[in-house]
């Protein structure tokens, strides 16, 4: 095949390796969650490389759980991973695979190192370890077990897994370094006694490897060329040669790239899972975590987030990437395909007095003018409508454009109107605005000479369909959330998520579909959340029509 040019530090070391003829010509690269938590926005940037840097060289991408640790994973992590990578549009053929489908291979290679002199069984507690591992200014000391016998050693290991010690008792330990100013090579833990049950081996274990030990063998065992990491296992790439070397396996080589780092969120597992344990979130598809499923359910398409993840590119150093880039690729998205409807979410009824009581007439609208395939709808109009709140002032400002008493205004695709009385209520909350229509100012055909600068969406009453809005926001108000000392409720975002049960809609909503996205006109973009039932249709918002954030700042 002919190799295409290279677009980033990663692609050109496969090039070179593919001019030399390394792995005889091959690319195989691999995708390796720990099924411990749902994927997020960072796992889109290395779902994304693994799988197209293997595509755009002729290779192929194995999909493999690293579940090492029991205590922690579990099936729905596993078939949540799996609808993620499908849905962002990759496929992993048959290459579906699991570290712990190796436990029996890296029990041998453990025993190998034994035999060789490279690895002991360690009895001292993890104080007791990391006080013997030292600084890296100072010299580390060996544990008084470190001079074990290579027999002693084999008879230990071999009891520990058929379970005669108590976890936590001892522990595998590879013998490598004392002085090294990698503390990773300090002679790093391989094995640890663990009781949990696995999702897939069951009780059959009461030992596992650590990830470092699983992670590196498992590339070898299945031949990846590229294992690409990200930067904070660079420190980690010496034991994973280490292991290659002293094992004589496949040489499979790690590279590592930035990771993904966005303001205004977490990139962590661990804190996303308190963040749906603690409740401050509704689940790990919640609309306001950046998880893959939670952006799914927002509305973002696997297009955009693909689109997002080449356009960040591949870096050597980390950086942190606004948050402001991710809305606009969604945004570019959306321009593009949303269907434009309308909308009211505090409504001020608007009662049209010289149109005829009773009458009504279909009104042609575009379904989207960025695309002329989109074609138009027919939207309802009669006497009595509603309007946004905000889109009347009594006592307005100079250059207001929009509707006040004696003022005049453009209904959206209908008729320019004027106010001619503001009706109140015992509050002085205005609760109706009485106009009169100009019947020679229809859109497309407007003869009326009457200039307005204001144009207002509209529902109209009677035909109105009422459904549930969900305003979503970013969940954090400060950008880099990984560095604040503060606790986590008080950087949540009071308004991340704002709900209105009853807006009034344009009948064409009550027969949303979830294939289909929305912009509600001057509200933003909208799609329809899984809660939604035939008699009740819940519309979440994905991203608004521009940047409130930057304003704010």
């Amino acid at each position: 095949m002919k190799i295409p040019k290279p677009s980033n530090f990663i692609e050109e070391i496969v090039v070179q390796d593919l001019k030399s003829g390394k792995h005889g010509g091959r690319v195989h690269t691999r995708f390796p969650p720990e099924p411990n938590g749902y994927l997020h926005i960072g796992h889109v940037k290395s779902i994304v490389l693994n799988f197209g840097l293997a595509a755009k060289y002729g290779g192929i991408t194995n999909l493999r759980f690293d579940d090492t640790n029991p205590s922690k994973e579990e099936q729905e992590y596993v078939d949540a991973i799996r609808k993620d990578v499908k849905w962002l549009g990759f496929d992993w053929a048959d290459r579906e695979y699991y570290a712990s489908d190796y436990f029996e291979d890296l029990y041998q290679m453990a025993i190998k190192l034994i035999k060789k002199g490279l690895a002991y069984i360690d009895d001292s507690t993890p104080e007791e370890i990391a006080q013997h591992k030292g600084t890296p200014t100072t010299k580390a000391t060996p544990t008084p077990y470190r001079s074990r016998s290579i027999e002693e050693n084999l008879d230990l290991f071999h009891r520990m897994r058929n379970g005669e010690f108590e976890d936590g008792a001892k522990v595998l330990r590879a013998k490598i370094s004392l002085d090294s100013p990698n503390m990773h090579l300090r002679d790093p833990l391989l094995y640890r006694i663990k009781r949990a049950h696995h999702h897939r081996t069951g009780d059959k274990w009461c030992i596992y490897p650590m990830y470092d030990f699983a992670h590196g063998q498992s590339d070898s065992l299945e031949e990846i060329t590229h294992s690409i990491c990200t930067l904070e296992f660079l420190p980690h790439r010496p034991l994973y040669n280490w292991s290659i070397k002293q094992l004589e396996i496949f040489p499979s080589r790690q590279i590592e790239f930035a990771r993904l780092n966005l303001t205004y969120t977490l990139m962590s597992k661990r804190k996303l899972l308190k963040l749906v344990e603690d409740g401050i979130v509704n689940g790990w598809d919640d609309p306001r975590m950046l998880t893959v499923s939670g952006l799914r359910r927002r509305g973002y398409t696997a297009t955009a987030l693909r689109e997002f993840a080449d356009r960040i590119g591949i870096a050597k150093r980390d950086n942190m990437i606004d948050m402001a880039l991710l809305e606009f690729v969604i945004r570019e998205e959306l321009n593009r395909i949303a269907m434009r409807v309308m909308v009211v979410t505090d409504p001020i009824k608007v009662t049209i007095t010289n149109y005829e009581e009773g009458k009504e007439e279909l009104l042609t609208i575009i379904n989207n003018p960025e695309d002329d395939t989109a074609g138009s709808r027919e939207v309802p109009f009669s006497n009595s409508l509603y309007i946004e709140r905000e889109d009347f002032m009594e006592n307005p400002p100079k250059k207001w454009f929009r509707l006040a008493p004696g003022g005049v205004a453009r209904l959206k695709g209908a008729y320019i109107i004027q106010c001619d009385e503001v009706i109140k209520d015992a509050d002085g909350q205005v609760t109706e605005l009485r106009c009169t229509y100009f019947p020679d100012s229809k859109s497309g055909q407007d003869k009326s000479g009457i200039k307005v600068k204001g144009v207002l969406h509209w529902v109209s009453a009677p035909h109105a369909y009422e459904g549930e809005v969900r305003l979503y926001d970013r969940l954090f108000n400060v950008e880099d959330v990984g560095a604040s000392d503060l606790p986590m409720e008080e950087i949540i975002n009071p308004n991340s998520l704002i709900v209105i049960p009853n807006a009034k809609m344009e009948p064409a909503l009550k027969d949303a579909s979830t294939n289909t996205y929305y912009q509600f006109m001057r509200k933003g973009y909208f799609c329809l959340d899984p809660d939604s039932t035939p008699e009740h249709k819940v519309f979440n918002r994905t991203v608004t029509l521009r940047d409130g954030w930057k304003r704010k700042k």
